[in-house]
Parts: C-alpha cells; sequence; structure tokens
C-alpha cells in the first residue's frame, strides 16, 4: 500500500481490489496519469472516468449531492452504487476525468482502492483494469492478462464479490435515472427513495458523455490538420513548432516535444483558452493517429463539427 501511494503520488498507474471489479487507479488531479489511463486501457475516446472517493465528506468536496442522492448515498456507501451529479466549481479534478462535463461519477467503494483515496486525501480516477474491450477484471491475473506492462502495481485482493461493475444513478429534471445497471437492483434503490427510478431513454436529458457530434466546441470555428495558422486565427501547435505567437492572434502547444499523454493532458485546457466570443477561429496542428492520438482526435473533430 506504501507503494501504491508513493507511485499514485508519482502520476503513475496502479491496479486495485474493489467490491465490484478491479480498478485502473491514477491520481483524479493530475492530467498526465488520467492520460496514463486512457492510454494503458487503449481506450477510444475520453469517456467520463467514476472519481472514488473515501468518503461522503470528500465526495462533497467535488460534487453537489441533491436531497434525493444523499439518501443514496448515505444508504448504499460503500458499495457498488455511483452517482453522477453536479461538479462543485472549486474541485480539483483534471477535466479529462470528466470529458470536460459539468457532472462528476462519484462513487465511495470498499477495499484497498478506498483506502488508497484515503491515504492521498483526493480523489482516484479508476475505470476497470483492463485493455478496452475486454472481459473485466476480477482478480489480479485478470488485470495481468491484458495490463502486464502497462502499469506499476497491482494490490491483490482476491477475487472480487460482484464481478459486475457499479450501478450508474443520475439526476435529471424528471427525477432519477439508471443510466447503468448493476449489482444494486434498481427496485431496491427506488424503494430507498420512495420513487420510481426510470430507465434511460434515447431522448433523456442525461445523455450518453462524448456521443454527439457537435461537443467540445469553443466559440470560434475550428480548423483541423492545419499546417500553419492565419493572421486572424488563434493556434494549437503539437510538437516542435516553428509557429511564433506573433504570427497569428494567440499560440499554444499540446506538447512540444511531441507527447502524446503530454498532449491529451492539455487538450482541454487549449480549448478552453480560447473559448471566447472574441475569438472567430482557431487553427490546430496536424495530430499523429497512434494511440492517444485516436481520442485526442475524436474531440477535435467533434470540437470541429458544424454547429
Amino acid at each position: 500500500m506504501d507503494e501504491a501511494v508513493r507511485i499514485l503520488r508519482g502520476g503513475g498507474l496502479v491496479a486495485a481490489h474493489t467490491e465490484t471489479v478491479y480498478g485502473l487507479c491514477g491520481d483524479a488531479t493530475n492530467g498526465e496519469a488520467v492520460a496514463g489511463i486512457f492510454e494503458a486501457k487503449g481506450r477510444p475516446s475520453f469517456n467520463p472516468l467514476i472519481c472514488h472517493v473515501a468518503s461522503l465528506e470528500m465526495a462533497g468536496r467535488i460534487a453537489v449531492l441533491s436531497p434525493e442522492a444523499l439518501i443514496l448515498a448515505e444508504r448504499f456507501w460503500p458499495g457498488p452504487l455511483t452517482l453522477v451529479l453536479p461538479m462543485r466549481p472549486e474541485a480539483s479534478l483534471h477535466p479529462l476525468v470528466t470529458a470536460g462535463l459539468p457532472t462528476v461519477a462519484v462513487r465511495v467503494p470498499r477495499g484497498p482502492l478506498r483506502e488508497l483515496a484515503d491515504r492521498m486525501d483526493r480523489p482516484i480516477a479508476a475505470p476497470s483494469a483492463n485493455r478496452s474491450g475486454r472481459i473485466s477484471p476480477t482478480t489480479a491475473e485478470h488485470v495481468l492478462r491484458t495490463l502486464d506492462s502497462r502499469i506499476a502495481l497491482v494490490l491483490d485482493g482476491g477475487a472480487t464479490s460482484h464481478g459486475l461493475e457499479s450501478a450508474i444513478v443520475g439526476f435529471g429534471p424528471e427525477g432519477p435515472v439508471l443510466l447503468r445497471p448493476g449489482p444494486i437492483e434498481v427496485e431496491k434503490l427506488s424503494a430507498v427513495l420512495g420513487c420510481e427510478i426510470r430507465g434511460r431513454v434515447s431522448n433523456a436529458v442525461l445523455n450518453a458523455p462524448g456521443q454527439m457530434t457537435s461537443h467540445y466546441a469553443p466559440h470560434g470555428a475550428v480548423r483541423l490538420d492545419a499546417e500553419r495558422p492565419q493572421s486572424d486565427e488563434c493556434w494549437i501547435g503539437f510538437g516542435p513548432d516553428p509557429v511564433e505567437a506573433a504570427a497569428c492572434a494567440s499560440a499554444t502547444n499540446l506538447s512540444p516535444r511531441g507527447d502524446l499523454r503530454e498532449a491529451a493532458a492539455n487538450l482541454f485546457a487549449a480549448l478552453n483558452r480560447f473559448d471566447d466570443p472574441d475569438i472567430p477561429r482557431i487553427a490546430v496542428a496536424s495530430i499523429p493517429h497512434v494511440g492517444l492520438g485516436h481520442a485526442i482526435n475524436d474531440r477535435l473533430r467533434r470540437a470541429a463539427a458544424d454547429r
């Protein structure tokens, strides 16, 4: 456990046992650690990650719990229930954790992952500890089957007790919505709340994040795979960049050394920097379509889509 905390504080990744499945853990406030999670999983896009916290009090530091959410949290935490809640403005989460959305998914788990969050005194981002698209891991051996050499350490807690990812409940204008079924039956959740938790429908307000064609879009038009900016464009570069800020309206670089993990960690900050009604046009350098580059380009395409 001491070694796991040391690795996490240094921006590294570990896998840890929970009651549901093993989680692939990184510091939720560290952009490069979070980008490393996507890289290790081979995740196709920057979907939101669940923030695991040690207590209800820690959850309250990063999210706003409605009376309904508080009832469920007090009844089922620690346990296999994730709540999607409005994120507090002062939360120090890196934007990659929430995929740039104003909500955050929060859970208090059982097992070593909860102890990690307690000892770190900060949220731990942790999707299932397996390569994207592979079977979720319920033993340490399952983790090593797809992530060996991609992470620094596995905290072996034996087989998980549920073997199924947590249930996810969100809260919309018409009440609570089951976004993902899990080990806690929806009937039990509804009984505790005293009202029906609806199943998710295609036109619900709580849409699946990252699926809209136009998403993560700044005010200005975005031009992709640009060789250099026009004089009236802001510039988002990548790699050794000959473009000087004086040659355009303003400039930033996702990673001067051409590191895709660093670029992923800086992506949302760069888009936010130029998200201004007074900035009409943004040019973005070409990003390689390899590894994390696929996810970066996915988000950039959505930012550039017609609105």
